[in-house]
């Protein structure tokens, strides 16, 4: 089940939103009570989620949030809000808010509501991965061309010998081709 953090200046809130969240099954694994807190809190615990209200003394939550998605302390903040004016709603789509739920909290819909903004983070973060899988196959493939022509440069090989060559070194090495291009390229040759 998702670790979260709960961020409130209010401590009645924080308790009510950590007890909705604790019977709906969820691990709380801390709570804080600014910004600055949060992300010290975000730092000790690593939780998937951190749900936090806007206005906070000291460091509100968007320049929290905002901090806790550039040095990825978390997979992602929702807010929680009494404010839903277009800026703030602006502001939170820029530093990459996956939710805002507007306070006062309605027991029924809150837990369902986290439960698909976390469905949907889950989703994003599978896309992620096949984009950089996929973006790294790209660029592999890129190095290896180049690195075939090389060889085929400095070796005389022909275009099939030079992948054959990459091909066995990797195997030989236990390494992905990726890397033994890479230090083709690097050395401009190969030395054997």
């Amino acid at each position: 089940m998702e670790r979260i953090l709960v961020v409130d200046d209010e401590p009645i809130t924080r308790m009510d939103i950590s007890e909705i969240l604790k019977e709906a099954n969820y691990n709380v694994v801390g709570e804080a009570k600014d910004g600055y807190e949060a992300i010290e809190k975000c730092e000790q615990y690593k939780p998937d989620f951190v749900i936090m209200d806007v206005k906070m003394p000291l460091l509100d939550g968007l320049k929290a949030a905002k901090v806790i998605n550039e040095k990825k302390l978390s997979r992602g903040v929702v807010l929680l809000t009494a404010y839903s004016n277009k800026e703030f709603i602006e502001e939170a789509k820029k530093i990459g808010i996956i939710g805002y739920i507007i306070k006062p909290i309605d027991e029924k819909s809150f837990i369902p509501n986290l439960e698909i903004i976390f469905s949907k983070q889950e989703e994003f973060e599978k896309l992620e991965k096949k984009y950089l899988k996929t973006a790294q196959k790209l660029e592999d493939r890129r190095k290896i061309d180049i690195a075939k022509s090389i060889l085929m440069r400095n070796q005389n090989l022909s275009e099939n010998e030079a992948y054959e060559y990459i091909r066995n070194l990797s195997m030989n090495k236990r390494t992905d081709m990726g890397k033994i291009a890479d230090i083709i390229i690097l050395t401009g040759e190969n030395n054997d």
